[in-house]
């Protein structure tokens, strides 16, 4: 969230975030979790929560209006594109409302996707 020192890890970046948007991307990282290998790791890049191992895999972020999943990767998009019907899209972003989680199961596919690809 802007005007804020950025956070130094992920626990302080959601700490930060008001609700509701805190606890429907604390549900997002824990379905993240869930698919990810164990070797991945959590960090903050530009100044958001990522899932890393040998490059970025996914990301997700608090904004005023609402909240954003980011796959890094080019083209998971399109392989979603009816399932993300009634969302705002754009190159490497979903967005979502903020007191409202994408399905556990497209973020699951998404993210599978992505460590798939990677």
């Amino acid at each position: 969230m802007k005007g804020k020192a950025p956070a130094k890890n992920v626990d302080e970046y959601l700490a930060g975030v008001p609700e509701p948007a805190r606890s429907t991307l604390k549900r997002v990282r824990a379905v993240i979790r869930s698919v990810v290998p164990a070797e991945a790791t959590e960090v903050i890049s530009y100044g958001i929560p990522m899932f890393k191992y040998n490059g970025m895999w996914v990301g997700y972020a608090a904004f005023k209006n609402h909240c954003s999943l980011f796959p890094t990767g080019s083209g998971v998009l399109d392989q979603f594109e009816k399932e993300l019907k009634g969302y705002r899209t754009s190159k490497g972003t979903i967005q979502f409302p903020s007191d409202k989680p994408l399905p556990d199961a497209l973020v699951k596919k998404i993210v599978r996707a992505r460590v798939k690809e990677n």
